[in-house]
């Protein structure tokens, strides 16, 4: 049977662009939202949209179900209680996800992205309904789910090159950057395709200088999140 990609908050600024990058190397794309005004808007041609809301594992089932590749690129809400609360997105959102996509026996390579400073708990971020306690738990569900992933931790993002063309990968959580959305598209669409990309989690920036030349090497010169904490 044919691969499928699915893409989860696929109609947003970063997965709208994933979803392209996908249809462009010739997956079959399924993204899934809870707008479908906002989906038919949005998406590109050749992608098929599929309702969907993380924070209702029920919703989840037939969206999900026979993907090979999952990348999960939703726009944390930051309400200190509610429904929209980062717990909900972030955490649940993501165990939601992995259930779901795993339900019919599958075992797809998962990319998530979360952002930078998620290991930082005295950032002003975390006022937001600890939004980066709940990221950093989404990626620690991930970790352990026994699952192929990687995690990609966005510098501040933008929707333009203007903080330079070459793309600089960093692991730690220590570095402070900017990074354009169409690069973290990239980084997770190759990601899928690269082994070296797999059990990894970075940091993703971009600087000035040319193009990088291969994603392949710079995943390759990252280190497994099992040897960063052995």
């Amino acid at each position: 049977m044919e691969n499928l990609a699915v893409v989860v908050g696929g109609a947003g600024r970063t997965g709208r662009l994933i979803v392209r990058r996908l249809l462009e190397q010739g997956e079959r794309v399924r993204a899934v939202g809870r707008s479908a005004q906002h989906a038919r808007r949005n998406l590109p041609p050749g992608a098929t949209y599929a309702p969907g809301d993380v924070r209702d594992p029920a919703s989840l089932g037939r969206p999900l179900a026979g993907a090979s590749t999952v990348v999960f690129c939703v726009e944390p809400g930051t309400d200190d209680e509610g429904p929209d609360r980062p717990e909900a997105t972030m955490f649940l959102g993501v165990a939601n996800t992995l259930e779901a996509a795993t339900a019919g026996g599958e075992r797809p390579h998962v990319v998530l992205i979360s952002q930078l400073h998620v290991t930082h708990q005295g950032h002003p971020l975390n006022a937001y309904g600890r939004l980066l306690d709940w990221r950093r738990a989404g990626e620690d569900l991930l970790r352990e789910s026994g699952l192929p992933y990687t995690v990609v931790r966005p510098g501040w993002l933008l929707d333009d090159r203007s903080a330079g063309h070459r793309v600089r990968l960093e692991q730690g959580d220590r570095g402070f950057g900017q990074v354009s959305r169409p690069d973290v598209a990239d980084a997770c669409v190759h990601a899928l395709r690269c082994p070296e990309a797999r059990g990894v989690t970075f940091e993703i920036f971009n600087e000035p200088g040319p193009a990088s030349a291969s994603w392949e090497s710079a995943f390759g010169s990252l280190e497994h999140d099992r040897a960063l904490v052995a």
